[in-house]
């Protein structure tokens, strides 16, 4: 990629880091020595503009159920500091990387923050996957006022100056994930989740929307995060019967999920699943196993034909019934 394709490619990420480095630099220390800013806040900045580098840092699980999503994530900020670096850097300056591990655990994000604000001194932190890690970070960074990008859609109902969020709210994901199930004539789901905020919020929401569109829901269950037996809550969704399967599950429990789906006598092609979100690192086998034709806004499986077709049967039988 030569230097004029990754200035196009990148230069959404190098607006995001020269606004991290302006808002980080109140307080820092500069090239004239002085401290920036009149007062002095409840935790001052030890982040140091005065080089020709400034410390960034990425804060992503690369070990644990979530490293299946998150390893992705952090491999494409490498890349993307990498050209931005290789054109010129940020105001000036290199980015100089330091990258910790969350491990899949919050309260680890939350003890990784606090490092890299007042121990590395970085300007700002990219990372974070689940909600619940987000909301361990967010009293850290509020604290320290110090500031957090954060990659992935998430569950909306939250609002910090701390925060960053650059991804998709429920009305923006899975609001027009269950419109497109609406429209071709799903009229039961079966909600399957990992339980923590996000899908157990999300799945209030769904309920919700099931209310007021004339849809049923016929189960709601939930499994720990890195949960891999997954049995049981399929033996659910089978003897439910539903037109499909919403699933808010996370992490490397989602291959686990798919497995078991795909056992005989409850294969996507009688309920298809909308996976959201689904691991962005997947066997090629389970790739093959789970993807679907395009979808609308979001990462929704296009229900396949067979349950269109069997009510399409039953619309066409109870019209042959009006007629006769």
């Amino acid at each position: 990629m030569t230097p004029t394709r990754a200035t196009t490619r990148f230069a959404p990420a190098a607006a995001l880091v020269a606004l991290a480095l302006t808002l980080g630099a109140c307080g820092a220390r500069t090239d004239s020595g002085e401290t920036t800013g009149g007062q002095t806040s409840a935790a001052e900045s030890c982040v140091d503009t005065s080089g020709d580098t400034v410390k960034v840092g990425f804060l992503n699980s690369l070990s644990g159920t979530m490293a299946i999503s998150e390893q992705t994530v952090h491999d494409s900020l490498q890349l993307a500091a990498q050209e931005i670096n290789a054109d010129g850097g940020v105001l000036g300056k290199q980015l100089e990387i330091v990258a910790e591990d969350g491990q899949s655990e919050p309260t680890v994000f939350a003890e990784k923050a606090e490092k890299l604000i007042t121990s590395d001194c970085v300007a700002a932190v990219f990372g974070g996957w689940t909600s619940a890690s987000r909301k361990a970070m967010l009293p850290v960074f509020e604290a320290q006022d110090s500031l957090l990008f954060y990659p992935v859609q998430y569950e909306g109902l939250e609002a910090s100056p701390n925060i960053f969020y650059t991804g998709a709210t429920t009305n923006q994901q899975i609001v027009p994930a269950l419109d497109y199930l609406k429209e071709q004539g799903t009229e039961t789901i079966f909600l399957v989740g990992s339980d923590y905020v996000f899908p157990r919020t999300a799945n209030k929401i769904i309920n919700a929307y099931a209310e007021a569109n004339d849809m049923e829901v016929l189960g709601e269950e939930y499994a720990p995060l890195g949960h891999t037996d997954f049995s049981t809550i399929v033996n659910k969704v089978r003897s439910a019967g539903a037109d499909a399967v919403f699933n808010t599950l996370n992490g490397d429990s989602n291959v686990a999920f798919f497995k078991e789906y795909k056992t005989p006598g409850s294969a996507p092609t009688r309920c298809p699943s909308c996976p959201c979100p689904s691991p962005r690192r997947r066997s090629a086998a389970s790739a093959s196993r789970t993807s679907r034709a395009s979808s609308p806004p979001g990462t929704t499986t296009r229900p396949s034909t067979a349950p269109r077709t069997r009510r399409s049967s039953r619309r066409s039988r109870r019209s042959t019934a009006r007629t006769a």
